[in-house]
């Protein structure tokens, strides 16, 4: 059934066990999706001494991650395959297979005897492109798994059984009874499936998108207008699916990057809607919501960057000095610079209300080319700045001591530099002595 060395290789090591693999790695084979490096066993026994036995055999390393439910981890040499081990629940097949989250993930297959076994149809469900479980208990027992349900939505772009799914609406309150950590992983893991826009879209209508994601109470409040054809909760999701690289933590900033305009919502006499600062105010409390959910530090300081800056691009349009705007542009965003302009883009094509003409999107969508054309042409040089006077030269033509005014000069000429106001050493030294 499988052309892989890796499961070859502990053939004869599991000779002596009753061993089955599980898991991602089946799921992805019916699913003819790429093959896992993590492999999944379930065993009949002594699932530790198995697993320091294919360490010892195949040189890799053991590591416990949970020494009370039995489950083992073996680490190959090339780190990147990996087996978990772990011993049926009850030491029963039977009750293991049931126990399993989804039909799609109960698929089991003897190493030993070479058989597959799908007593909940699990390969049927994959061919019917259904999400469906053989217990809710499962779901009482691991309320994480209420989440996992739109993951594995995302990943696969299955729909969701309708008697689970109105189970899952009663009973998701009980989400939060799981770490913020676990959760995090999987909202993560959600924007990361290739349809994350229709599971944005299906847990909203489901209710329970405002439950992982507290600002859509606020945003989903605010219709749409002459510049927008979508309310806003709409208008967020489309852009996420605006967004065209893989990055999943740039498609979470897409989906937040308007969280700022509930509280910045004023409506002119003239009946057009007005959201000034909605950036800035954004950017500063997405932070405490972000924290609750548990990212890291830098994923937040990225998100929140991406949502101060995301209307930075289109301000640039109308520059009188393109260059020098530019220059500072890309200054200031550095190694971001890209996906600012693609979360810019993003919010761009997802707000074509009626007042948007064809010939304003296209200035828009051209500005950004440009804008992304240019970054490409000085990139080498913003990665690794090197002004054409340095500090202590600097010091030495105004006769200055160190201080905050010498790095301000600094940055200029970087600037200047970038834009091609200033080519040479002498351009350099006359624009610092003659500067104000």
């Amino acid at each position: 059934m499988f052309k892989d060395s890796i499961l070859d290789a502990i053939k004869n090591i599991i000779s002596d066990q009753e061993v089955y693999l599980v898991g991602g790695y089946l799921r992805n084979y019916f699913l003819n999706d790429e093959i896992s490096h993590d492999r999944d066993l379930v065993v009949l026994g002594d699932s530790k001494a198995l697993a320091m036995k294919i360490a010892a055999e195949l040189d890799g390393t053991f590591v416990e991650l949970d020494n009370v439910n039995e489950i083992y981890r073996v680490v190959l040499k090339d780190k990147i395959n990996y087996f978990d081990i772990s011993k049926a629940l009850n030491n029963s097949i039977e009750e293991d297979i049931k126990r399993r989250d989804f039909t799609i993930n109960s698929i089991f297959y003897n190493l030993n005897k070479e058989e597959v076994i799908d007593p909940l149809n699990g390969a049927g469900d994959i061919k019917n492109k259904i999400l469906k479980t053989s217990d809710f208990n499962n779901f009482i027992d691991d309320p994480l798994r209420f989440l996992r349900l739109y993951r594995f939505m995302s990943l696969t772009g299955f729909s969701i059984d309708e008697k689970l799914s109105v189970f899952v609406k009663e009973k998701f309150y009980l989400i939060n009874f799981v770490a913020r950590e676990r959760i995090n992983y999987e909202v993560i893991k959600i924007f990361e499936g290739k349809f994350v826009v229709e599971t944005l879209l299906k847990m909203f209508e489901d209710g329970i998108l405002e439950l992982i994601f507290p600002f859509v109470k606020e945003i989903k409040r605010i219709p749409n207008n002459s510049h927008h054809h979508l309310d806003l909760i709409h208008h967020s999701i489309e852009t996420v699916k605006q967004i065209k690289t893989d990055n999943p933590i740039l498609k979470i900033a897409a989906f937040y990057h308007d969280i700022g305009k509930p509280r910045t919502w004023t409506i002119e006499p003239i009946g057009r809607h007005r959201f000034i600062g909605h950036d800035l105010i954004g950017a500063q409390i997405a932070v405490k919501e972000l924290e609750e959910l548990k990212f890291s530090n830098k994923q937040i300081n990225y998100i929140c960057k991406m949502i101060k800056h995301h209307i930075y691009p289109a301000s640039l349009i109308n520059s009188s000095d393109n260059k020098k705007a530019f220059a500072r542009f890309v200054r200031k965003l550095g190694i971001d610079t890209l996906d600012v302009i693609a979360l810019s883009r993003a919010d761009r094509l997802s707000a074509l209300g009626e007042a948007v003409t064809q010939e304003m999107l296209e200035k828009s969508l051209n500005h950004l080319d440009e804008l992304e054309k240019y970054y490409e042409s000085v990139k080498d040089a913003v990665s690794s700045p090197k002004p054409l006077l340095d500090g202590k030269e600097i010091m030495q033509i105004l006769k200055l001591k160190p201080s905050k005014v010498v790095g301000e000069i600094i940055d200029e000429l970087i600037e200047m530099q970038l834009s091609g106001e200033i080519k040479t050493k002498e351009e350099a030294t006359i624009y610092v002595l003659n500067r104000k």
